[in-house]
This record gives C-alpha cells, sequence and structure tokens, in this order.
C-alpha cells in the first residue's frame, strides 16, 4: 500500500460556524480559499459515506501549498460534540504549519487575538534540533501548530534509530486486539 500514496491531499477539520472559521484561516492565518462555503449537502448517500446518521453538513477548502484544508460544518452535533478532545486522548490531532519565523508570526497573531499554548520551544539537541514550535487553537479550540525549520543537521542521526527500530519492533501479532492487520 505504502508504494501508491504519494502525499497528502486534504486535511479535514470539523467547526462550529463555517463563515467564523474562514475569517480565522483566511484572514488572520493567510491561508487562500480554494472553494466554497458550498450549500448546505444531506441525503442518505451522505450519510452513509460520513458515517453519521442523518448528516447534513456544508464545507470550504483553503490552500497550504499542495495541500488542502478542508472545513466542514455539520448542522448537528453528538451530545458534548462540541468540544475538542485533549491533545492526549485517542483521535485527537492538529495541524502543523511551517513558517519561516515562528516569532514574527507568533508576534502577529497574537496582535490579533490568537491564543497561545506557551512561548515558542527552542529545540536544539536530538533529531529534532533546529525546530522552534509553538501550538495554539483556533476559535473552535482545536490544536494548530507553527513551526520554523532553523537548521536540519540530524537526517543521519533519524534514519538509524529509524532502521533501529524497525529491526527491533514488536511482531503485529503481539500487539494489543483490535490492531487492523
Amino acid at each position: 500500500m505504502s508504494a501508491t500514496i504519494r502525499a497528502i491531499h486534504h486535511v479535514g477539520l470539523v467547526v462550529e460556524d463555517l463563515d467564523r472559521s474562514i475569517y480565522f484561516y483566511h484572514d488572520l492565518l493567510g491561508l487562500p480559499v480554494a472553494s466554497g462555503p458550498t450549500p448546505w449537502f444531506e441525503g442518505s448517500e451522505l450519510a452513509r459515506g460520513v458515517g453519521v446518521p442523518d448528516a447534513k453538513l456544508r464545507l470550504a477548502t483553503l490552500r497550504v501549498g499542495e495541500t488542502v484544508v478542508e472545513l466542514l460544518q455539520y448542522a448537528e452535533h453528538p451530545e458534548g460534540g462540541l468540544q475538542p478532545p485533549p491533545n492526549n486522548s485517542l483521535g485527537a490531532a492538529h495541524i502543523c504549519f511551517k513558517v519561516p519565523d515562528v516569532r514574527q508570526a507568533k508576534s502577529e497573531l497574537e496582535a490579533q487575538g490568537v491564543h497561545f499554548y506557551s512561548d515558542i520551544t527552542i529545540v536544539d539537541d536530538g533529531p529534532l534540533a533546529g525546530w522552534r514550535w509553538v501550538y495554539l487553537s483556533d476559535p473552535d479550540g482545536l490544536t494548530l501548530e507553527l513551526v520554523e525549520i532553523a537548521y536540519d543537521d540530524q537526517q543521519e542521526m533519524r534514519e538509524n534509530t529509524t532502521a533501529e527500530y524497525l529491526r527491533a519492533r514488536p511482531a503485529l501479532a503481539d500487539l494489543q486486539p483490535g490492531v487492523h492487520h
């Protein structure tokens, strides 16, 4: 299968208010709008396709280089479904945007009222040496990250540790039940 996967086409985010999210991702982060917003879609085919009974949604897409960020607004949410999971929850995810200067990007967004979790983390040892990163939230509390790669001189270390892991990892049969084979 890995030989057929060539890139990530898009990343989908469920948002509460599509218009508000377009302001954030387009006007504040500067992502160009690729399409949308669409009218509301619904019907049995959509419900089956997204795995949500009686699904009704609309969407917009924005570009980040060759990748698309798809913003989806569902008309209905499950009980408690308007709170994103904490970062350490199964299924939690984040999008990391590469920026040329993380300090400048953070400063510009803070001036627009964007909340960051902390100051910038600077990594100068190990496989991620050269990274300068910081987490932030979008208007729905979804986690995003900004990263600047100031330098990258750890490629050989990453290749060696990856090769060692692949040689010594547990056998698939020894892993927890429920793993898809």
